[in-house]
């Protein structure tokens, strides 16, 4: 089994920045990737952005791409998502995910795990 913890999300204006957290924990999943997804009120979860454990190889929506970095800190098992230059529709809850299958993530928004989720709201 593995536990997934976001934090981070919050309220922020049109052009602010925010940082998500998420906390892995549970069986060995170094071989996994890691990724972040987002539902907004009615409509269906989608991709945001992923990174492998092992090699830190990145990939993300083109709907984020320049605005959004996401990392990783293996000591502390932990990945982050930069958010810069939010948009109001960003607006939506923001889930941590751990798969062993990256291209189901990128492609699918699949995972084998999810975290709780954390809130995003951007104000225009």
């Amino acid at each position: 089994q593995v536990q997934l913890v976001e934090s981070g999300g919050g309220l922020v204006q049109a052009g602010g920045s925010l940082r998500l957290s998420c906390v892995v924990s549970g069986r060995t999943f170094s071989r996994n990737a890691m990724g972040w997804f987002r539902q907004a009120p009615g409509k269906a979860r989608e991709f945001v952005a992923a990174i492998t454990w092992i090699g830190g190889s990145t990939y993300y929506a083109d709907s984020v791409k320049g605005r959004f970095t996401i990392s990783r800190d293996s000591a502390e098992n932990t990945v982050y998502l930069q958010m810069t230059s939010l948009k109001p529709e960003d607006t939506a809850v923001y889930y941590c995910g751990t798969s062993s299958n990256i291209a189901s993530m990128t492609l699918f928004s699949l995972s084998d795990y999810w975290g709780q989720g954390t809130q995003v709201t951007v104000s225009s």
